[in-house]
């Protein structure tokens, strides 16, 4: 199969640190590759991949001084849009982006939505191009526009073995992702100090979230209990979360998916959440970790996280959320929109 995938251009495929779709974008690109598809990707020239490499810009947008990502991507948009006859899907990873131009073209095309959807401007979006077919990550993403094209919920997966799992008891609570409003690092802080337990954070901080870290988080990493590691990459991740003795993801927003709760599981590391967004779907309670509403239940729930076979919870990972398990739900999809496409006499002359 002929595969075009189109990433976002603000990271690297796959990403130096931080970046969940373009960490997803890769794995799933490499396993089409490993598989024998294909496969182009359309991303920042400082992407790596064993795929046919169609460079948009010389280096992410992240690391680039550009002011305007929006042109670029427009740019991206229209090389696919130039090159569409040469594949026979193509996959967007650009949210409603490419909507409108694709949707008047012949080559299948289907986009898998990362973020959230549940902001009030995106209703009628989704409702004017209720014909584009999109993907979930997760059931509960769904939920704010039922209107959506939807074909699928694919749950990520990630390589089995890019994560190493220990089977140790854990040192420490571990907190890793973003420091952000949503992300509630302050929980984090206060159940591991009721809890009498060590806290390290790895995380970034963007920006956009900088003023919200001096004035609300910065002065609470004084505490002796935190530790603030910084962002950490790939391979840091298996040492780092190994070694914790559960991932504490006090949300306090819908999460689409939360891909570090599936990385805390490759390592055997137990997750305790709060119960928002896909939370649910992602954490089988009391086999992988804990699914909590209030402070009080986090705390509780530290206490009997620690006490779960942690072979059990990689085992679990190994059975729902591998990077082949979500690719072979990829191409069912593609090969389900490719057949949609075809004309009788299309599909006669290729059987």
């Amino acid at each position: 199969m002929r595969i075009a995938q189109i990433a976002p251009l603000y990271e690297a495929v796959p990403p130096k640190s931080y970046g969940g779709t373009e960490r997803v974008v890769s794995w799933l690109t490499e396993e089409l590759v490993r598989q024998g598809h294909d496969v182009t990707l359309f991303a920042s020239g400082d992407s790596k991949t064993a795929a046919r490499l169609e460079p948009i810009w010389p280096t992410s947008l992240r690391l680039s001084k550009v002011l305007d990502p929006m042109a670029l991507h427009m740019l991206m948009l229209e090389r696919v849009r130039q090159r569409a006859a040469e594949f026979d899907i193509l996959h967007f990873h650009l949210d409603y982006l490419p909507f409108s131009l694709f949707l008047r073209q012949s080559t299948p095309f289907v986009t898998t939505l990362h973020g959230r959807l549940d902001l009030p401007e995106q209703q009628p979006v989704f409702t004017a191009f209720a014909a584009a077919p999109v993907i979930s990550i997760s059931d509960s993403q769904r939920r704010p526009i039922p209107q959506a094209g939807w074909v699928r919920t694919i749950h990520h997966g990630l390589p089995e073995n890019s994560l190493t799992p220990n089977y140790g008891k854990g040192e420490y609570l571990a907190f890793l992702g973003r420091i952000a409003p949503e992300k509630r690092v302050d929980r984090a802080i206060a159940i591991a100090k009721r809890c009498g337990m060590k806290l390290k954070i790895a995380a970034k901080i963007d920006r956009a979230d900088q003023t919200y870290f001096d004035t609300e988080i910065r002065h609470l990493f004084d505490q002796p209990h935190v530790e603030y590691i910084g962002e950490i990459n790939d391979a840091q991740k298996s040492d780092f979360l190994g070694k914790a003795a559960a991932l504490l993801c006090p949300i306090d927003w819908v999460e689409p998916f939360g891909l570090v709760m599936i990385e805390a599981m490759a390592c055997g590391t137990p997750v305790i959440v709060y119960d928002n967004g896909s939370a649910r779907e992602v954490v089988d309670n009391g086999i992988t970790g804990y699914v909590v509403r209030t402070e009080d239940e986090a705390v509780a729930a530290v206490g009997r996280a620690v006490k779960l076979p942690r072979r059990r919870i990689r085992e679990q990972f190994e059975e729902r959320f591998t990077v082949k398990r979500m690719t072979d739900e990829y191409v069912e999809v593609y090969r389900a929109l490719i057949e949609q496409q075809e004309t009788p006499a299309h599909r006669l002359l290729r059987a």
